[in-house]
């Protein structure tokens, strides 16, 4: 997954101010107000000035004043699937108006969407690609995430090495790709439900931060968790095992 600092900068403000635009008193505001923005010119870009007005994500802001419009109408509050479908096909909101609101908001928001997702997917889709590509050129005998699950597998690290290498003087196991920086907000959370799970279950690993890390974060390497910004070139080999 790829994600510059300044999207990172603005998802953490984000994240701590996320309760009070969430608040029923913030909500009932930001609905009414969209309202009167639309009665008064149904073209203007409503929702997209007050999320910039008050300094919120725009996709997050139409989520917000979507969740009620529904609950407005149906009278109960509609189900995340829902919403997200709608989300990412603003022609299933049974408003017109509200559907273009939608739509400019999530084509103007650079931390959160169905468009930012797609472009975040594409993009660790293109490193994991990447990496197997360098593996086979090492004659690495490997298996991918795929190949994991279809042996029954359900939280597994991008490749599992069918032989274990050594990196640096170190053992690896697995090899886990992210295609973002590597600060420490997100490599804690990494650790917490990715890392520390393959860990235990695999053994040591590798973690490539495609787009570099905060150097003092790469010191559990002795509890055995690597991390690296590139394809590693000294890589040390057992025996060569490519089928």
């Amino acid at each position: 997954m790829h994600e510059d600092i300044s999207g990172k900068v603005s998802r953490k403000r984000i994240k701590r101010t996320h309760w009070k635009h969430h608040s029923a008193e913030a909500t009932s505001s930001y609905y009414k107000r969209y309202l009167n923005g639309v009665m008064r010119n149904p073209a203007a870009s409503v929702l997209l000035e007050l999320a910039n007005e008050v300094d919120f994500s725009p996709a997050l802001m139409a989520r917000i004043v979507l969740e009620e419009f529904l609950h407005q109408q149906e009278g109960v509050l509609p189900t995340k699937p829902v919403i997200n479908s709608m989300i990412r096909d603003p022609s299933k909101i049974p408003d017109r108006v509200l559907a273009r609101q939608v739509f400019q908001c999530t084509v103007n928001d650079c931390c959160y969407g169905p468009l930012v997702d797609c472009i975040k997917h594409a993009i660790g889709h293109e490193h994991e690609i990447l990496l197997r590509e360098m593996l086979q050129e090492k004659k690495l005998s490997f298996l991918d995430e795929n190949q994991l699950r279809a042996k029954g597998y359900d939280k597994t690290p991008d490749i599992i090495l069918e032989v274990p290498v050594a990196v640096e003087g170190h053992v690896i196991h697995w090899i886990e790709s992210k295609a973002s920086f590597g600060d420490e907000c997100s490599h804690q959370s990494y650790l917490h439900d990715q890392f520390w799970s393959y860990w235990n279950r695999f053994g040591p690993g590798l973690v490539i931060y495609w787009y570099g890390f905060i150097a003092e974060l790469d010191c559990l390497r002795e509890r055995g968790i690597l991390l690296k910004d590139h394809f590693p070139t000294d890589i040390v080999t057992l025996h060569h095992t490519m089928p």
